[in-house]
């Protein structure tokens, strides 16, 4: 998915680079180009100087074919006209905008456009409401090289041990939740319906997990 983010402070650097890790494409705008010296030197995403609402600017970071976008500049006028823009002119599905004022972000939220407070902000909180479900994790290391997060599987691994689970997608199941209460399996148990799988893997290696479980068990697994 192609995500653009409005604003490269630390939240929109750190928040490129995470996305980035999961195998999404990310353009960031930002008015000052000397911000895009907090992105990391592995950064394979556009850079875009401008304002960012403006619609010529938000073009050229590719806002038509964005599945997400994050307006998290050090404005909250701008980040919520930006927010607006995206999801009001081109129709952007996950939209998210960082508000200082709780005040402000009410009113926001009664539009529909999820804000999150500057204080209690997280790479991950942020990841949760722009992606669709399975694909953010629910937990990352400090270094964001490893990611907990749950994985949505086909309906027919049912009946299916969660080593054979594993050996599929090469990721660790490291607990289940079943009827609202977590186990920790071993190689054995058995996958149920309804279970909520949570595994630990690789970020760069996320997406190819959560496409393997995707799949219906090949035979002999």
């Amino acid at each position: 998915m192609h995500v653009v983010i409005m604003g490269c402070g630390r939240v929109g650097s750190s928040l490129a680079a995470a996305l980035e890790r999961i195998d999404h494409s990310v353009a960031v705008i930002d008015k000052d180009a000397d911000a895009f010296r907090r992105l990391t030197s592995e950064f394979r995403g556009q850079q875009v100087t401008g304002i960012g609402f403006d619609r010529q600017v938000l073009i050229e970071a590719g806002i038509e074919r964005a599945g997400a976008f994050a307006a998290v500049s050090n404005g909250d006028n701008s980040n919520i006209i930006s927010a607006r823009v995206a999801r009001e002119t081109f129709g952007v599905e996950h939209v998210v905008a960082r508000i200082y004022d709780p005040k402000r972000a009410e009113v926001y939220e009664r539009l529909g456009i999820p804000t999150v407070p500057t204080v209690p902000w997280t790479t991950d909180r942020l990841m949760r409401t722009l992606l669709p479900d399975g694909v953010a994790a629910a937990w990352r290391d400090p270094t964001g090289k490893m990611a907990v997060l749950e994985l949505p599987f086909h309906e027919d691994w049912v009946g299916h041990t969660v080593r054979e689970l594993e050996e599929a997608t090469g990721a660790r199941v490291a607990f289940i939740m079943r009827f609202g209460s977590g186990v920790l399996p071993d190689a054995k148990t058995v996958v149920q319906a309804d279970d909520q799988v949570y595994v630990a893997a690789k970020s760069g290696t996320v997406s190819d997990i959560t496409s393997a479980a995707a799949q219906a068990p090949e035979e002999g697994h």
